[in-house]
């Protein structure tokens, strides 16, 4: 893990086993791993580390405890090599919390947990960061911890908080026990519905992303786009003529394409009240769609993709209309 950390492991000044740190009387104690960084003074991580079988709920980690007061290390890491529970002083100054603020498991490695692993790193280490961030950390897992204790059984505070929402009489102690289960089963099914439109919605995606399109094989040059749409070398072609054409009034930055499953639109401005025109190119027959003055479009056969050239009159017009608006 410290290695991970980018720690050398081999540089004694840097990662020091069995740190010593006399406290009070007692001489000659030691801690297992201290973390030295060139040109900080002390070190600024300790490490007490147990068996993989030990259960860290029964080790007193009374050694990492007094060394947490007598060095200007301010994190402090209880771990059997599985499990990594992180220490801080939030409560009392110099004096180590007796819970953790951070723990994680390699068994159960989350997105999360690499965010905050990040900020232990050798690269990445700053005390006050960290500091900061575990006074937040404190409070989040306080609070989830917190509403998992009550989802499973409803405290008759958080039944009045909640069941005064719905229930205008007078909150006695018998409606109290008539709402305790009824908030139970509601924090209950709340869960199994957002995990049902999580799976509905993952399936629904899994279903989309493996969708065959209706035609058999698709055109040489295609690009594949978000969804169902495919956007294709010839309409990325059309596009790039159309700026060409449109950059005589005005910046090719401000024609934007738009493509949706049945047409390629552009726009100016990226503005869906200003279609300076349309690409019908999924079917045999190609189609420039010009519009009006009132966006009646008409739709022009073209035979090449530089046939477009052949109408750069209305599609000037057209963005002239806009200018002038």
């Amino acid at each position: 893990m410290l290695r991970i950390l980018g720690y050398d492991v081999f540089n004694p000044l840097e990662v020091i086993p069995e740190f010593t740190a006399d406290v009070g009387t007692k001489k000659g104690e030691k801690v297992d791993y201290a973390i030295q960084l060139q040109n900080v003074p002390g070190p600024v991580m300790l490490f007490e580390v147990k068996h993989c079988k030990v259960n860290l709920d029964e080790v007193h980690f009374s050694q990492l405890y007094r060394y947490f007061s007598v060095t200007p290390a301010r994190i402090g890491i209880l771990t059997n090599g599985i499990i990594y529970r992180f220490f801080t002083d939030l409560d009392d100054k110099n004096k180590m919390d007796p819970k953790p603020y951070f723990e994680f498991s390699l068994t159960d490695i989350r997105p999360d947990t690499i965010t905050q692993l990040q900020k232990y790193t050798k690269e990445n280490f700053d005390p006050e960061a960290i500091t900061s961030a575990a006074s937040e950390l404190k409070y989040l897992n306080g609070m989830k911890k917190y509403l998992l204790e009550e989802f499973a059984n409803p405290s008759v505070e958080m039944t009045k908080l909640v069941g005064k929402e719905v229930y205008k009489g007078s909150f006695t102690q018998k409606v109290t026990e008539q709402f305790q289960p009824l908030l139970k089963r509601a924090f209950a099914q709340l869960i199994q519905e957002r995990v049902h439109q999580r799976l509905t919605s993952a399936l629904q995606n899994e279903s989309e992303a493996t969708h065959e399109p209706e035609e058999q094989e698709l055109p040489e040059g295609v690009v594949s786009m978000d969804g169902d749409i495919i956007t294709t070398e010839e309409e990325l072609e059309g596009v790039r003529i159309v700026k060409a054409i449109a950059s005589q009034l005005v910046e090719p930055e401000r024609v934007v394409m738009r493509d949706t499953k049945s047409y390629c639109g552009i726009l100016l401005d990226d503005n869906n009240r200003k279609p300076i025109c349309r690409l019908h190119f999924n079917r045999t027959q190609r189609y420039l769609g010009v519009l009006d003055l009132e966006k009646n479009e008409t739709r022009i056969p073209i035979e090449k993709i530089t046939d477009i050239y052949r109408h750069q009159a209305s599609i000037l017009t057209t963005i002239q209309n806009y200018l002038a608006e």
